[in-house]
């Protein structure tokens, strides 16, 4: 038998939220949703839940599983389960009162729109015109992405991805006529993090933020209606000198990492340069390199300690890695923010310099995700890896020294969700001697500093940085570990403001080099 527990609500009642426990029986890939109807028909519970099909298509009845959003039609019970509803009003029991949302669909009129007055619209659509929309017109209105979405939750300012991939859908539509992008920034298009909750918890595996979101920020840029004033300081940027932020100009290492590497003056201390070269001073010119690092521009510019700490790691694991003099910013922040003009010629740019390269390697969740995942659709397919994936199985263990630490793992969303890099960082962390690792309760859920929200939205990154932080404090922990520069850069400021000053926020090769170094 499996024991569930469901949780039970009726608030017309004066009935509190508590907690039920039911047996049922143990058969083979049993639903939710057949545990719920054996325990009405067994128990006579007489609980509350939607249902209207067995074939994922109508979404009624989306609700929670050990804190995880799925459909009680398609996802399989387990044992010591805990049923709960989404995240919204409660009716009675797991029915949740959808009525706001649905009022909102009619205000926003979201319908076409094909009236236009320059007639312009297309009597008759080519394929190619609406191909852009067909995954994301498969929703099924089941709610979980709104349920999930962080940003929803820290701000009424977003209306939501449900809300996003709607208006999206008409704005990618050539017959609809309406204003669809002014629309989108007025119910906070700029507020989405890019942390693909949305994407994780959808049934019909609907990328609202790449596929709607995102499509719909370049559309906005397109018609002058985004991004914000910040974002254009960065396009500006990088336009001028490829890179999206300002060296940090104290000496050598001030004028970037790269520089340093081809001047030959890296800041470690007796450090041999094994294998760490460029290709002008490289000493094998006619022999082809086989791995190249891509530093990104916050690692390059902005973090001298993430780029010493590269070296003096791979240098106590024997391993040779160039680094490109002529790479580019990846165009991350350009993609997330939809200002797409840039990106093509950012694109070339790190071809021509990666191109003959067998693996590349990264160290920020940002730049190896854009690599990954937005590079193939210019045309440009490279072999990259994340530093996790790259140094979890050639690590040298026997020449670690003990780093008596307590840690716990934050998960960038652009690794976990991104790239689909969550075990590996956590083996990194098993092999450390003498590191005693534990997990926070959601370490995954965004910490509120990617899609160009840290700097737009300043306010929301804030508040998602607090709940990290809430997660963090009675853990106990010295350090908490990321491979994201941006997640660094928030979570810290977060534990500053929350005064938390004896919690340090370090990339993974930051507490390898301890290992190494102790």
């Amino acid at each position: 038998m499996l024991k569930v527990n469901v949780l039970r609500q009726d608030p017309d009642m004066g009935e509190k939220p508590h907690l039920e426990s039911y047996s049922v029986p143990e058969n083979d890939k049993m639903k939710i949703l057949d545990a719920l109807n054996y325990i009405n028909t067994e128990y006579n519970a007489d609980i509350a839940y939607r249902c209207s099909c067995r074939a994922g298509q109508c979404g009624s009845c989306a609700l929670k599983m050990n804190g995880n959003v799925v459909l009680a039609c398609k996802a399989e019970i387990t044992n010591n389960a805990i049923i709960e509803p989404l995240d919204f009003d409660v009716i009675k029991d797991l029915v949740v009162d959808r009525s706001k949302f649905d009022k909102k669909v009619g205000k926003l009129d979201l319908y076409l729109e094909g009236e236009c007055k320059n007639q312009d619209c297309p009597a008759v659509i080519n394929p190619e015109e609406y191909a852009d929309t067909k995954k994301i017109r498969s929703c099924i209105e089941c709610l979980s992405c709104i349920s999930a979405c962080p940003v929803v939750n820290e701000t009424s300012e977003f209306a939501g991805p449900y809300f996003m991939r709607y208006i999206s859908k008409f704005a990618m539509d050539p017959r609809d006529c309406a204003d669809r992008a002014s629309e989108g920034f007025d119910e906070g298009l700029y507020c989405c993090t890019s942390c693909g909750k949305c994407a994780e918890v959808c049934p019909k595996e609907i990328n609202t933020f790449g596929s709607a979101i995102e499509k719909l920020r370049a559309i906005a840029c397109q018609e002058d209606v985004g991004p914000l004033p910040i974002h254009k300081e960065v396009m500006e940027l990088i336009k001028k000198t490829g890179r999206s932020v300002e060296p940090l100009g104290k000496g050598t290492m001030g004028k970037g990492f790269i520089k340093a590497v081809s001047e030959g003056k890296i800041d470690i201390a007796n450090s041999k340069q094994s294998g760490i070269t460029n290709e002008s001073n490289s000493e094998s010119k006619t022999k082809k390199p086989k791995v190249a690092f891509f530093t990104g521009c916050m690692v390059d510019y902005k973090i001298p300690e993430i780029r010493v700490a590269f070296l003096k790691v791979l240098e106590d694991n024997d391993i040779d890695v160039i680094v490109p003099e002529d790479q580019v910013c990846c165009g991350s922040p350009l993609l997330r923010t939809g200002q797409t003009d840039l990106v093509s010629d950012l694109v070339k740019k790190n071809e021509e310099v990666f191109k003959d390269y067998d693996t590349i390697v990264t160290v920020c969740a940002g730049c190896g995700s854009t690599l990954k995942n937005d590079y193939p659709k210019y045309g440009v397919n490279l072999n990259v890896v994340d530093i996790s994936e790259f140094l979890a199985e050639r690590l040298n263990t026997a020449d670690m020294k003990p780093v008596n630490m307590r840690v716990t793992y934050h998960d960038p969303c652009h690794l976990v969700r991104g790239q689909g890099i969550s075990k590996e960082p956590r083996e990194i962390l098993k092999k450390i001697k003498g590191l005693e690792f534990v997990e926070m309760e959601f370490p995954d859920q965004c910490c509120g500093a990617g899609g160009g929200v840290r700097a737009g939205k300043p306010e929301i990154a804030a508040g998602l940085g607090k709940k990290k932080v809430d997660m963090v404090k009675d853990l106990g922990v010295d350090a908490v570990i990321t491979i994201c520069p941006f997640c660094e850069y928030n979570i810290r400021d977060s534990l500053e403001k929350a005064g938390i000053e004896n919690v340090k926020v370090m990339n993974i090769l930051k507490l390898l080099e301890m290992a190494y170094d102790c």
